[in-house]
């Protein structure tokens, strides 16, 4: 049959994939993925036929996924976290009126933002927003903006994406405009390679935050006037009475 599995595989350990993922990948003929990502599913699914290309080339990915599809093949593309959370779901959609006769399936993934909040404790538990530091897909200006308007309207921030190579300063900019809003001593934490190899996670104040080494394989939580540190945790209040 001519389909396509979007899913979303949740933080990359195996455990931590839901049911209904892990039942799309072993009713596929084809995985395809971002080279990472395929390399944390290969092992549990070595007869599978699988593609790779590398960041950047994310339209190639979704055509070939297509093209293997329409051999009456069914593909499963796999996405880290969430397929629709910065992911290749609204891709696959884009492209689909190319390829009419291929059935589309998304399978949700638990996102990086809920995978190390529950490592941290809660610091989601009020209203939040996920802003991506990465501007290769979204000019600094409007990523200015959105962390401005998060800040100023109290949100509980993730941040992912918070720094690379070539961003070094990034979450340090994000920082100090926070600060602006937000008192110097707001509690933040941050969880590194979550559910793989070289977890670590802590928590810091903004203050301290500004001075944090992040890199692309960090996830950055930053609490809104109410949040708390409870022991080692993490704690946004919701409110209960």
């Amino acid at each position: 049959m001519n389909k396509i599995y979007i899913v979303g595989i949740g933080p990359g350990e195996y455990g931590q994939m839901t049911a209904k993922a892990v039942k799309a990948l072993a009713e596929s003929d084809v995985i395809a993925g971002y080279t990472v990502y395929v390399d944390l599913v290969q092992e549990f699914f070595p007869e599978k036929k699988f593609i790779t290309t590398p960041m950047r080339r994310e339209r190639e990915r979704c055509v070939m996924a297509f093209q293997e599809a329409s051999k009456g093949l069914t593909v499963a593309m796999v996405c880290s976290g969430d397929a629709g959370v910065y992911g290749m779901a609204g891709l696959i959609f884009e492209l689909s009126p190319e390829f009419p006769d291929t059935q589309i399936e998304v399978v949700p993934g638990v996102t990086s933002a809920l995978s190390g909040a529950a490592l941290l404790g809660a610091p989601l538990g009020h209203d939040f927003c996920v802003i991506s530091l990465s501007d290769l897909l979204t000019p600094w200006e409007l990523i200015e903006k959105r962390l401005l308007a998060a800040a100023e309207a109290d949100f509980a921030i993730c941040l992912y994406n918070p720094a690379s190579k070539k961003r070094k300063d990034y979450l340090k900019k994000a920082c100090e405009l926070i600060l602006r809003y937000r008192s110097p001593e707001t509690v933040c934490g941050y969880v590194r390679n979550i559910g793989r190899e070289g977890q670590e996670m802590g928590l810091l104040t903004l203050e301290q935050l500004r001075e944090f080494d992040a890199d692309m394989f960090t996830t950055v939580f930053i609490g809104n006037s109410q949040t708390v540190r409870i022991g080692e945790r993490m704690v946004t209040p919701r409110g209960y009475v």
